[in-house]
């Protein structure tokens, strides 16, 4: 995981804490709600799936995975 260091006014920070108090939420889960909205607003994926699905096309069909019986394909 990556780590950047960032700057705040103390105004901001204040209320960053208060909110996070207020939602029982880490600084951590914060940021990434706010940059996950961020690349949402500039239409860019938020993840690896979403960015594969754009890749793929409208049109691509998804063809879910066919679950084996528990057990099935073990050799004895």
């Amino acid at each position: 995981m990556i780590g950047k260091r960032v700057q705040f006014y103390d105004e901001t920070w204040q209320e960053l804490r208060l909110l996070a108090s207020e939602t029982m939420k880490s600084f951590q889960e914060l940021a990434d709600e706010a940059f996950n909205d961020l690349l949402k607003k500039h239409g860019r994926p938020v993840n690896l799936k979403e960015a594969l699905r754009r890749s793929a096309g409208q049109s691509a069909k998804i063809i879910p995975l066919k679950r084996s019986a528990p057990g099935a394909g073990k050799k004895k």
